[in-house]
C-alpha cells in the first residue's frame, strides 16, 4: 500500500493487517494537511503527541491517512484496553444509536444506565452493598467523589499525593499535582486541598509502611482527621509516573482512613479494568476503598465514567445534587456492557499478566546493558521506564521526549509521562499480539542503542512530542 493508493479510510477492528509499515516519513503529506488544519482552526492549548492524521485502528496498530501503520502501545491513554473497534462494542452501539441516541437520564431513565450501575456495583472491589453513578470523564467522576464524601461526613479537606493527576477541572487540576502543563495560569484553584508525600520506591528508599507512616504524620499535622474528608489516591500513579506504592503503603493508608472516619477513594480511572493484570489494581494491593472511580477502558472509547462506593456513603447526597445532562449516555452505556463483557469472558485479565510479563522482560534485558534505564515498575500492561543520569540518578527529560519522538518516527507510539517528564509508560491493547508487542520493544532498543553511539543525535529537538495527560 502507498498513500497515492490509499483513497478511503481502511476497516477498522481486527480486520486490520497488524503489521508496522511506514510508507511515507512520518508526518506524510496527508497528515501535514491536517496538522495545518489544526493550527488554523484549534485552540493552541490543545497539543497531540503523534504527527498525523488517524483514519483506523483496531488489533494492535494505528493506521494514519497516508497509509503508515503504527504499532500502538499507548491505547489512546488506557481507553482502548479491550482493542479499537471491538467487535462487541460496534455491534452494541450501532443497535443503539438506531434505537435512540439521547433522553438524559435525569429525565427519562433507560435500562442501560441501570445495568451499568449493577454491573461496577458487581464488579468493583468489595462484597459489600454498592451504588453507582454515571458521569461523561475521569475528572467529572472525581469531582463528584469528593462532593459525595464532602456531603457523607461534612468535612471540607481532601488529601491528594506526591505525583499524582486528577483531571483538569479547577478542583482536579487543584488536587493534581504537576504545574505543567495541567495547572500553570489557571488558577486560584479549589480550596481545602492537601497535599502528603507519597511512596516512591525507587527515590524514597522506604518500606511502604514507612512511607505510609511518613504520609500519615503530614496528614495529622496539616490537616487533621476531624477536617478530613477524604483520602484520594491512585493505586498507580498514572500520569506522575506509573509509580507503584511499597507493599504495605496503601493498606495502611486504608486502615488510617477506616479508624478516622475518612471515606478513601481510589482513583482508578488509568488502572481500572483489566489494565494491572486484575479487573482493579485496588485487587493488586487487597484493600477495599470506600469509593472507586472509573473511566478510560470501561467503555472502549466512548465517554463514560462513574463513582462506585458503599450505599451509604452514596446515598448521602441529596435528591437532584448527582447528574448531568450527558452522563451515563445511552449509546455509551451499551459500549460499556459489551466491554465489560469482553472483560469478563474472553481472558483479558490474563492478557494483560502476560503483556506484563513481556513488557517487564524485555525491559529489564535493556536496562541491564543501558544504565540510563534507572527503574522499569508497572504491574500487568501497564508498565514504565524511568531514564536518568547514570552518574546521578537525576532524571533525564530530554533523553526520554528524544526517544519517545524517534520511536514515533519509526512506528511505534509511546506515550511520556513523569513529574519529571523522564518516563516513558507502556498501554498496549490487550488485543495486540506477542510478535507486534515485541517488534514495538524491538524498535524502542534500536532507537536507545542508536541513542548511545551516535556523535551528533538527531534524537533532540523543541518538537519533542507534547506531554499527554491522563
Amino acid at each position: 500500500m502507498t498513500a497515492a493508493t490509499l483513497t478511503a479510510p481502511p476497516l477498522g477492528g481486527p480486520t486490520l493487517p497488524q503489521e508496522r509499515r511506514l510508507v511515507t516519513s512520518i508526518p506524510g503529506p496527508r497528515s501535514q494537511e491536517l496538522l495545518a488544519r489544526k493550527a488554523a482552526a484549534v485552540s493552541a492549548g490543545v497539543g497531540h503527541t503523534v504527527p498525523v492524521e488517524a483514519v483506523a485502528a483496531g488489533g494492535g496498530v494505528v493506521v494514519d491517512a497516508d497509509g503508515n501503520s503504527f504499532i500502538d502501545l499507548g491505547s489512546g491513554i488506557a481507553v482502548t484496553t479491550v482493542g479499537n473497534a471491538h467487535p462487541r462494542i460496534v455491534e452494541a452501539v450501532q443497535a443503539q444509536v438506531a434505537q435512540f441516541t439521547h433522553t438524559c437520564f435525569m429525565i427519562s431513565p433507560y435500562e442501560s444506565y441501570v445495568a451499568v450501575a449493577e454491573a461496577l456495583n458487581r464488579v468493583t472491589p468489595g462484597d459489600h452493598a454498592k451504588k453507582s453513578a454515571l458521569f461523561n470523564s475521569g475528572a467529572e467522576a472525581v469531582e463528584n467523589a469528593v462532593k459525595i464524601a464532602r456531603k457523607y461526613t461534612g468535612k471540607p479537606a481532601v488529601v491528594a499525593f506526591d505525583h499524582g493527576y486528577h483531571g483538569r477541572t479547577n478542583l482536579t487540576m487543584a488536587l493534581t499535582a504537576k504545574a505543567m502543563p495541567y495547572k500553570s495560569g489557571f488558577g486560584p484553584f479549589a480550596s481545602e486541598i492537601y497535599r502528603a508525600p507519597l511512596s516512591y520506591p525507587f527515590r524514597d528508599g522506604l518500606s511502604g509502611a514507612d512511607a505510609a507512616a511518613r504520609a500519615i504524620s503530614v496528614i495529622e499535622k496539616q490537616v487533621g482527621a476531624d477536617n478530613l474528608a477524604a483520602v484520594i489516591i491512585e493505586p498507580i500513579q498514572g500520569e506522575g509516573g506509573f509509580i507503584v506504592p511499597a507493599d504495605g503503603f496503601l493498606p495502611a493508608l486504608v486502615d488510617w482512613c477506616r479508624a478516622n472516619d475518612v471515606v478513601f477513594i481510589a482513583d482508578e480511572v488509568q488502572t481500572g479494568f483489566a489494565r494491572t493484570g486484575a479487573m482493579f489494581a485496588s485487587d493488586v494491593f487487597g484493600i477495599v476503598p470506600d469509593l472507586i472511580t472509573t473511566a478510560k477502558g470501561m467503555a472502549g472509547g466512548l465517554p463514560l465514567a462513574a463513582v462506585t462506593g458503599r450505599a451509604e456513603i452514596m446515598d448521602a447526597s441529596h435528591l437532584g445534587g448527582l447528574g448531568g445532562t450527558y452522563g451515563g449516555n445511552p449509546i455509551a452505556c451499551a459500549a460499556a456492557l459489551a466491554a465489560i463483557e469482553a472483560f469478563e469472558t474472553e481472558g483479558l485479565i490474563e492478557r494483560a499478566r502476560e503483556i506484563g510479563g513481556i513488557l517487564t522482560e524485555r525491559l529489564r534485558a535493556i536496562q541491564a546493558a543501558d544504565p540510563r534505564l534507572g527503574d522499569v515498575r508497572g504491574r500487568g500492561a501497564m508498565v514504565a521506564v524511568e531514564f536518568v543520569d547514570p552518574a546521578t540518578g537525576a532524571p533525564d527529560a530530554a533523553l526520554t521526549a528524544a526517544i519517545a519522538k524517534a520511536c514515533i518516527a519509526q512506528g511505534v507510539i509511546v506515550l511520556t509521562c513523569g513529574t519529571y517528564g523522564n518516563v516513558i509508560r507502556f498501554l498496549p491493547p490487550l488485543a495486540i499480539g506477542d510478535a507486534l508487542l515485541n517488534e514495538g520493544l524491538d524498535v524502542l532498543a534500536t532507537v536507545l542503542d542508536e541513542s548511545r553511539t551516535d556523535s551528533e543525535p538527531v534524537l533532540v529537538g523543541d518538537d519533542a512530542p507534547t506531554p499527554t495527560a491522563d
